[in-house]
């Protein structure tokens, strides 16, 4: 593939393109592969936070406990707090990029929209794994932004096509309750088009961020309204608030469905009995009967190297989410030392890395993880690789499969993404694009 600058409009967007194509690479050490970790410990999204950053942090850890790193290289794992709060990741990525970081997963969409126009100026790729920019999918647009292994959009067109599969959606009233900030908006462009394809009716029910912890108006809205099925994109606090209101209401569980950001075992927990049957997309297993796991208990959590406090957190939900996110990074920069020949890579052959990504069957065996998760697939021009989904349930203690890999709407959901993609570098002369073969 060849990367370019957009030359439209004046000379002068001509010459600012050049200014960043010539802007110097971060230094790299040479025995050592930094590892920024934009992680949330605090605040009202900390219940959420505080499992994913373990997961990632732990994993990462072992690979240094256990093999010495990636390729004979030691990985320097550095958290920074953000508070979600988009103002302080940013500052977090400003303060640490020169250290040599070869990735920012931000786990905000709010920080990921912010950081998405400065990868491609200091030449760090961006991952968000499962969240961000749905239209970053779009490789030769975004070549320095992934979001593997499915967009939001992929993932609303899948859980659509699961209740659709479970008593239809035409004639239909599907709610939609969501965090009113741009990760929870992020999915309406898809399914108000599927609401007109399908023949559904989309109540949508947004929640501010100051009630999420105060939503008993929202679910009196949901009982006057009667709505078949309720689908939740919320985060933080707001989860378990809602489980716990719709369970309140006597809302139907069975029919009640939330983001994968919204199947905490913390979210479905507080409900007690009230929440068996809530359900919840993902996109890996659950559990700690993987060789990887129980070598992240011995050589981390026994060792006293991580900040879990009890070791049965190991294997719940979204600490499995944090580390398969340390699986695709890690994956990365063995993909990109095998390419280029480099150990101690930079953000430059780390971009490399994550568009050549082939997590195969055979892989995840190798990685202790066999079954863990379907193959993954990157591309030039699929950053995503829209790959399947599964629907979880939660029988009163812990999540199971309630169903088989369910595969998105990719005929409906890739021209909404090409057509995002062109609308978002429309305006911007100089943005970096690539032609993928």
């Amino acid at each position: 593939m060849k990367l370019k600058r957009l030359a439209t409009g004046t000379a002068a967007a001509i010459m600012l393109g050049g200014s960043l194509a010539s802007m110097p690479e971060p230094v790299q050490a040479e025995d050592s592969i930094y590892v920024p970790l934009l992680t949330y410990r605090t605040g009202n999204y900390a219940g959420s936070g505080i499992p994913i950053a373990n997961g990632m942090h732990d994993y990462l850890t072992m690979l240094n406990e256990r093999d010495g790193g990636i390729g004979g290289v030691k990985l320097v794992v550095d958290e920074c707090e953000t508070g979600y709060s988009a103002q302080k990741g940013v500052e977090c990525y400003e303060g640490t990029k020169g250290k040599g970081a070869v990735v920012y997963n931000p786990y905000s969409t709010g920080i990921t929209l912010q950081l998405i126009p400065k990868a491609p100026v200091d030449k760090i790729p961006v991952l968000s794994m499962g969240y961000g920019l749905s239209a970053a999918a779009d490789g030769e647009k975004f070549p320095w932004v992934f979001n593997a292994p499915a967009t939001y959009w992929s993932q609303a067109s899948a859980i659509i096509k699961y209740i659709d599969a479970n008593g239809g959606v035409k004639g239909k009233k599907i709610g939609f309750i969501y965090l009113d900030v741009g990760y929870g908006r992020e999915p309406l462009p898809l399914l108000e088009q599927l609401s007109k394809d399908m023949g559904f009716e989309l109540l949508k029910v947004p929640v501010g961020g100051k009630e999420m912890q105060n939503q008993s108006s929202h679910w009196l809205q949901v009982r006057k309204e009667r709505p078949d099925w309720m689908v939740m994109w919320g985060w933080g606090a707001m989860n378990p608030t809602a489980i716990k209101e719709a369970a309140k209401i006597r809302f139907p569980m069975d029919k009640f469905i939330g983001v994968w950001w919204s199947g905490s075992d913390d979210d479905a927990r507080p409900a007690g009995t009230g929440a068996k049957g809530y359900k919840s997309a993902n996109f890996h297993a659950t559990g700690s009967n993987y060789g990887a796991l129980q070598d992240i208990i011995k050589h981390v959590v026994d060792a006293g190297k991580s900040q879990v406090a009890d070791k049965s957190k190991v294997g719940e939900n979204f600490y499995n989410r944090g580390v398969m996110n340390a699986v695709v990074v890690s994956e990365a920069i063995r993909t990109a030392q095998e390419i280029t020949g480099k150990k101690a890579i930079t953000g430059v052959e780390m971009r490399v890395g994550l568009e050549n990504l082939n997590l195969t069957a055979e892989r995840l065996k190798e990685l202790g993880l066999e079954g863990f998760a379907k193959p993954m697939k990157v591309t030039c021009k699929d950053h995503s690789g829209a790959h399947s989904i599964y629907i979880q349930e939660w029988d009163g203690k812990a999540w199971q499969k309630a169903s088989d890999w369910i595969e998105p709407m990719k005929e409906a959901v890739r021209p909404l993404i090409v057509a995002a993609a062109e609308k978002y570098v429309a305006d911007k002369p100089g943005w970096e694009t690539q032609e993928c073969k």
